[in-house]
């Protein structure tokens, strides 16, 4: 590692730890830990936006001298009016809540194109949450972290606003966390199979906290490609109003510029239509985790949808697993390059009825490139197995009217609470996709009329068998075994039963 790497590193680390202790201001307070994202987020944000306002005005005065430096704001990104300052409110010696949201309220109005509605709806203003004392050691501990450019870039910045979304996703494990946080292992594992290029669209349906998105740029960032190329081409939906507003905090403060990031209900209402064809905006690569099978979802809206989304079936109202996949279908350009990746729970690899009959015809339309099981308890939320679903609008000639079916349930590292997913599980992965060929007990490339066959199902364990243990005994040994174990077992338990007689603790 290059001394600038470890720098960056170790600064990295510092403001991770600094910003974390800041948070734990609320530990003990009125405010239930599941809700800490939707308060410390918006705060670190507008610290960044004062702290950078501030380091623009020095600039400006140093070019221009005395001048007033608001007769230039084209110096600022973002509009900062009088009083709504960092500073400002930290100088708010009484109803400190009232003068914080009226500051956050300042800079959405002057800048409507680009932060209306960001810093979410947190109710700063209550009392019984926040007395003047909270907000002000809260206040403080911010105070204490710079977060202007010439303390921090963006790269380092961002790193650390999303390491703070994965401590509250850790926090609120047990609510439904997976709602807004998919694991960036598994992020990354999407990404590489899509492979994202420069100056292509890109969307996520079902953006949560923005993670999917970025994922993707710094992709292309990895493999030296330019990121800018992407602005404009960004978008991205979530139904959520907080998770909205800390997906567009995320994306600006990992350095992103024209994006698009709508709060609606994406099988409701999607955001993005296109007025030459009066259907959706289409994308290069439409990527997400939506839901796992999401119950009232909208199947009202769409038996009469004007978006032409119906056009493999019609999803029943407890499952909006195929709600989505369809969406993300009508949501690819037509070119040929243009693909999706979807997470899903295993159940619609092989569910019947009206979901039998979605996956039968996307199969037949040859749309089904590849499909990879993942290992239980990965993700936050449940402990359900999900998989990767991976389609293409037009398939390469060599992978036609075939599908890869890979069974990744063994990878995986197991954690107390939770399993993980590491770098050498997700390059293994890849790699499979990749080679797009049979591996023994892990994947099998199979036809179309193998699919059939098996009456359409993807069943991961149709295809691909688990390898039989090589310490798996004989029968007779396994049954000898098991009888000497139930015979210790009843020894064991008759040497308690006297002890806890001789005890008088058992009549």
């Amino acid at each position: 590692m290059t001394k600038k790497a470890k720098k960056k590193t170790s600064k990295e680390k510092s403001l991770k730890s600094a910003l974390w202790d800041a948070a734990n201001t609320l530990r003990g307070s009125a405010v239930d830990r599941t809700d800490w994202k939707g308060y410390i987020l918006p705060l670190l944000f507008f610290k960044r936006i004062s702290d950078v306002w501030n380091e623009e005005t020095v600039e400006a005065a140093e070019t221009f001298g005395d001048v007033d430096p608001t007769f230039f704001p084209e110096v600022h990104r973002f509009t900062v009016p009088d009083g709504c300052l960092w500073s400002d409110v930290r100088d708010t010696t009484s109803n400190v809540g009232t003068a914080l949201l009226r500051a956050m309220r300042g800079i959405e109005r002057a800048n409507p194109d680009t932060l209306f509605r960001v810093f979410g709806t947190a109710d700063w203003g209550n009392k019984e949450k926040f007395t003047d004392e909270l907000l002000k050691d809260l206040i403080e501990g911010f105070s204490a972290i710079p977060l202007g450019n010439k303390a921090v870039s963006t790269d380092v910045l961002g790193d650390a606003y999303e390491y703070l979304i994965g401590k509250f996703a850790d926090v609120t494990r047990r609510n439904k966390a997976g709602e807004f946080y998919t694991p960036r292992s598994v992020v990354r594992m999407m990404v590489e199979i899509l492979d994202p290029r420069e100056g292509e669209s890109i969307y996520d349906p079902a953006c949560g906290t923005g993670g999917m998105l970025l994922g993707a740029i710094e992709h292309v960032e990895r493999n030296g490609g330019d990121p800018r190329t992407f602005f404009g081409k960004i978008y991205g939906q979530e139904k959520n109003l907080t998770t909205s507003s800390i997906a567009r905090m995320n994306l600006v403060l990992h350095g992103i510029e024209d994006f698009q990031v709508a709060r609606e209900d994406t099988l409701r209402s999607p955001a993005f239509s296109d007025a030459s064809t009066g259907g959706l905006l289409t994308f290069d690569c439409v990527i997400a985790n939506p839901p796992f099978s999401l119950k009232e979802w909208g199947r009202d809206v769409w038996e009469a949808d004007p978006w032409g989304r119906v056009q493999f079936g019609l999803p029943p109202e407890s499952y909006g697993d195929y709600a989505f996949v369809q969406h993300m279908v009508a949501s690819m350009a037509e070119t040929k390059s243009s693909r999706m990746a979807v997470v899903l729970p295993q159940g619609a690899l092989f569910r019947k009825a009206a979901e039998g009959k979605i996956r039968t015809t996307l199969l037949k339309e040859d749309m089904v490139e590849a499909v990879i099981g993942l290992a239980p308890n990965l993700f936050y939320g449940t402990q359900l197995a999900g998989c990767v679903v991976v389609l293409r609008r037009k398939k390469p000639a060599s992978r036609r009217k075939k599908v890869l079916i890979i069974d990744a349930s063994s990878l995986f590292r197991k954690g107390r609470a939770q399993n993980f997913l590491d770098p050498e599980h997700t390059d293994q992965i890849v790699s499979w996709y990749q080679a797009f060929e049979d591996v023994e007990d892990h994947a099998k490339v199979v036809t179309m009329d193998e699919v059939k066959k098996e009456g359409w199902t993807l069943n991961i364990s149709r295809y691909v068998l688990p390898p039989i243990g090589e310490d798996i005994p004989p029968l007779p040994e396994a049954v000898d075994a098991f009888k000497a174990a139930l015979s210790e077992a009843r020894a064991a338990e008759d040497h308690l039963r006297s002890v806890l007689t001789e005890g008088g603790w058992l009549s």
